[in-house]
């Protein structure tokens, strides 16, 4: 087979998943001149040269009733998919985990080899998504290490490619140099004393946790002796950011500043943080930041998701790190009390040691994700 005559279908369903297409189109075509890409995905993957076959915002569907409206616009969307890249020499999809592995079932069936980028959390709970796993793809590529021993066990042929946020950021870079330009970029002083609250985005997230973080920092701006405690909120959507500014008046004494900078910025220029579990455990320890880490759910889905879980522990530095790394709070234990208590202990820590302890888990997921995954698909070839 000639390099120009490389077909790949690759599907994307959201934000997140297209950067990771894009990344990993750039990084085959770097290998392999003239491949041709199809499928879906979403600007930066049509910048890299993706032949569009549906547009992405058709995946867009929000809860639980609406993809049951969807349902049958989606089937026809996935029966069309499947038509569609039946010819491709192999067909990743990135992420969007339901409709994807549908997708890659339905072209495997055809004898079109398969790749899943971005493993499901099994590793936390539903293990019995493995075994439907192992039936569409030929291999899945994940982004943590200790996600490969599950499919291992199971005889699924699985590749730990790295983190890609990992491969943006030095790991040797010190805390004060990364707060010492963040804040310069973004005109925060250097002699403020900085909290970032990262509460979620989705509807549920901000119901449970916003008005605990805020009272939680409220709290902590009254026992912590500074003169200059600025909270500074990442709210990149403008729901988000609304909801925070009608909230923001009952917090007085508060001085709260909602940007839509990316997390990283924010979390880099911060000295201490409070998130939600979740990515922004990951963005906090890229940084380096001292952080703690509070979930909260209604009490029944809380109880569901409890009987299917196979960890103790939520936050990835603890996951990663097989330890301790920094506090979680779940459920009745998130309380605005305890969220503040913790906040000043991780301030009070020795930066040295947690830094340090992050830096050697950022340096196990900085493994250039793009270029490790890229040689996996084209093994399938």
């Amino acid at each position: 087979m000639s390099a120009h005559s490389l077909k790949i279908g690759i599907v994307a369903g959201e934000p997140s998943g297209d950067l990771l297409g894009s990344s990993l189109m750039a990084a085959i075509a770097e290998r392999k001149p003239g491949t041709e890409f199809v499928g879906v995905g979403g600007e930066t993957m049509l910048a890299h040269g993706l032949r569009s076959v549906a547009d992405m915002d058709q995946f867009a569907v929000n809860g639980f009733v609406d993809p049951l409206l969807r349902i049958g616009s989606l089937y026809r969307l996935l029966r069309q998919l499947i038509h569609e890249l039946s010819s491709a020499d192999v067909v990743v999809g990135v992420d969007f985990n339901v409709f994807n592995l549908f997708l890659e079932r339905g072209v495997r069936k055809r004898g079109v080899p398969t790749a899943h980028y971005v493993s499901p959390s099994v590793y936390a709970w539903r293990r019995g998504r493995v075994k439907r796993i192992g039936q569409a793809v030929d291999v899945i590529m994940t982004l943590f290490p200790f996600e490969t021993e599950i499919y291992d066990e199971r005889g699924i042929r699985a590749v730990f490619v790295g983190h890609p946020t990992a491969d943006r950021f030095d790991p040797e870079e010190a805390k004060t140099s990364l707060m010492s330009t963040a804040r310069a970029a973004n005109g925060w002083a250097s002699d403020q004393l900085i909290l970032c609250l990262m509460p979620g985005s989705r509807g549920s997230e901000i119901r449970f946790h916003l008005e605990l973080f805020l009272a939680a920092a409220r709290i902590f701006r009254e026992q912590v002796d500074h003169p200059k405690i600025k909270v500074v909120v990442p709210a990149r959507h403008p729901a988000v950011s609304q909801t925070w500014a009608n909230l923001r008046k009952d917090f007085p004494s508060l001085d709260i500043d909602i940007t839509d900078l990316e997390a990283t910025q924010v979390l880099a220029a911060s000295d201490v943080a409070l998130v939600k579990s979740g990515t922004s455990t990951l963005e906090a320890m890229l940084m380096k930041t001292p952080m703690v880490v509070a979930y909260r759910l209604g009490a029944l889905t809380a109880k569901v998701i409890r009987s299917m879980m196979f960890i103790d522990q939520v936050a990835l530095p603890n996951i990663l790190a097989n330890k301790t790394l920094v506090p979680e709070f779940l459920q009745d234990d998130a309380t605005p009390q305890n969220l503040a208590t913790a906040l000043i202990e991780q301030l009070n820590r020795d930066e040295k040691t947690i830094a340090s302890e992050f830096a050697s888990l950022h340096r196990s997921l900085k493994q250039n994700a793009a270029s490790r995954a890229a040689e996996t698909v084209l093994s399938l070839v």
